[in-house]
């Protein structure tokens, strides 16, 4: 109990706490403009914490991180263009709802989503973080495709009218993952020669492009589409009500806690991150609807689903950095730099050989939590006044904020042709009712996918007979068969 008290004195000292509430304005910034991705931002952070405490060194990069992934939602709901690649799944609803003058009251739910499952996955984090790191370490390679197949199959959940081009688009973007160097012989597929495709496509490249150019080449069309045929140019209608009451919060909670689940089991389970944390949780919502809801179309709870999961990501990636060394995300793992620069290393040992700064690195995860749902609240109006904005001058800013976001995550000039290309791949694929989210989501899985299905093979040696060895991938693909199964019977 003394160590406990000394962890929370000096996370509540004036250093701390300010470390705490810069992170937070910075996340925010990150998080609302489109391709300043949280791991981006975590690398740049990591150098300016040297002169820092350790305490407020970790205290001001967790608030960049939470805060980012709040602040990602305001793009996604006002301008269609989410700053972080695990806000995308926000768009589905956040946008339509702001087009239906319910801006503010999206960014409500965002933000007490977003808030509530980042402090349930803090609490979770501290009351369990050894037993449920245990369980992480039982995810080897067989386990980790049973659970890629079963986020592949929530595809046709997101793909639309169409299942075929649904999987098209899934498969599409498989397919140019696979692009860059075998993960296995080095040996280079489909770069053409280009030393930068070595790497890939750049995952922020591909979102930014596929997301917001996209969107701004779309919106562009209609703004001169409108202006050629003298329609109004009105984007959003009047904000007529702002408030959530309380059948609204009655309404949203119980998707909330349900998202919130999903996001810390995709925290836990090395390499799924946030992405496909939210994404999973919003096609397992979308499944369980019940009449009345309106998923895709502007519903509370779909911003709901997508926010609380996202931000329930970091605070459960932790848990196995924590109890076994072993970061559960990239931002995690940036993390593990700063713990190594002041001297800490993550482990099992980390509670015996720093029990205090681990407490204190607890009640500044609380602390971040409430900071950062007063910065959002306030900021609430300020950013609902993005929707009086016209079109010709937020397209302008836009393009600007992606070409340099882009440009900023290699220092150069190809991630931000690879954006460009891709948006207008984008904007043919939504012209003929292809789904770009389908294809970010098998873009995203595709690398962990490639290479987990590769080791499992060797673990199994090639054997389909010894998948039954492992009861926790049994678990997975039968529920992917379940899931086919009641989308083929809902289609019918």
């Amino acid at each position: 109990m003394e160590t406990f008290l000394q962890g929370a004195a000096d996370a509540l000292q004036f250093s701390s706490v300010i470390a705490v509430i810069g992170g937070i304005f910075l996340g925010y910034v990150v998080g609302v403009l489109p391709g300043l991705s949280r791991p981006a931002a975590l690398s740049v952070a990591v150098p300016i914490t040297y002169a820092m405490s350790p305490i407020a060194a970790i205290a001001f990069l967790v608030g960049v991180t939470k805060a980012s992934a709040a602040g990602g939602a305001t793009g996604a709901i006002l301008l269609n263009t989410p700053g972080e690649p695990s806000s995308a799944a926000t768009t589905f609803d956040g946008h339509p709802l702001a087009k239906k003058g319910e801006a503010t009251r999206a960014l409500k739910v965002a933000l007490y989503a977003s808030v509530f499952g980042d402090l349930v996955a803090t609490v979770v984090l501290i009351l369990l973080a050894a037993p449920l790191a245990s369980f992480a370490l039982k995810m080897g390679p067989v386990e980790m495709v049973s659970v890629m197949i079963f986020a592949l199959t929530f595809i046709a959940a997101l793909s639309g009218s169409s299942l075929t081009r649904g999987v098209i688009s899934g498969v599409f973007g498989l397919f140019l993952a696979t692009i860059g160097l075998d993960p296995e012989s080095a040996t280079p597929r489909m770069t053409f020669g280009m030393i930068e495709l070595f790497d890939g496509i750049p995952l922020i490249a591909a979102t930014v492009g596929m997301l917001a150019f996209t969107e701004m080449m779309v919106q562009t069309q209609t703004m001169f589409a409108q202006r050629k045929s003298g329609a109004s140019a009105t984007r959003f209608a009047p904000e007529t009500n702002k408030r959530l009451s309380r059948a609204d919060i009655f309404r949203v909670f119980p998707v909330t806690l349900r998202a919130t689940g999903i996001g810390i089991g995709a925290g836990i389970l090395p390499g799924l991150g946030p992405t496909i944390g939210a994404f999973l949780s919003y096609a397992i919502n979308k499944r369980m609807a019940k009449p009345g809801d309106c998923y895709g179309e502007g519903d509370l709870k779909g911003v709901a689903a997508t926010e609380a999961a996202d931000n329930a990501v970091l605070p459960a990636s932790l848990i196995p950095l924590f109890a076994i060394g072993l970061p559960g995300s990239v931002s995690a793992a940036i993390l593990v730099s700063a713990f190594m620069l002041h001297g800490v290393q993550p482990g099992p040992l980390v509670f015996e050989q720093h029990p205090r700064l681990i407490y204190g690195i607890y009640v500044s995860m609380i602390v971040a939590s409430f900071v950062m749902l007063i910065v959002g609240r306030l900021g609430l109006t300020l950013f609902a006044k993005a929707t009086r904005l016209p079109l010709i001058v937020i397209i302008p800013f836009v393009i600007l904020f992606c070409v340099v976001g882009t440009y900023l995550q290699r220092d150069t000039i190809f991630p931000v042709l690879a954006m460009l290309t891709l948006g207008g791949v984008g904007f043919v694929m939504q012209r003929y009712g292809y789904s770009v989210i389908t294809f970010l989501i098998g873009f995203v899985i595709g690398p962990l996918f490639e290479l987990s299905l590769r080791q499992a093979l060797i673990v199994t040696n090639h054997s389909i007979s010894q998948i039954a060895q492992h009861p926790i991938a049994m678990v997975f693909l039968a529920a992917s068969v379940f899931a086919v199964f009641f989308f083929i019977k809902r289609k019918a």
